[in-house]
């Protein structure tokens, strides 16, 4: 799975368009993936196979977002 973390950096609404934009999230679902990472800290935003969680984080690190991967 690949998690976002939350930083003192991007602006939520930012981070909510990096979210529809990368994984063609609605704005209602990027929207409360978005206040998981502000109020959680964290939100898991994709899950799958491990090449392709590793290229979504290294997608979501160009967009200036701190990103991991984990096998939850």
């Amino acid at each position: 799975m690949t998690i976002v973390w939350d930083d003192p950096v991007n602006l939520m609404s930012y981070v909510t368009w990096v979210f529809q934009k990368l994984f063609g999230y609605n704005k209602e679902k990027a929207e409360k993936l978005m206040m998981d990472v502000h109020t959680k800290g964290k939100a898991v935003v994709s899950t799958g196979a491990r090449e392709r969680m590793e290229m979504d984080a290294n997608q979501l690190h160009g967009y200036g977002l701190w990103a991991t991967v984990d096998r939850g």
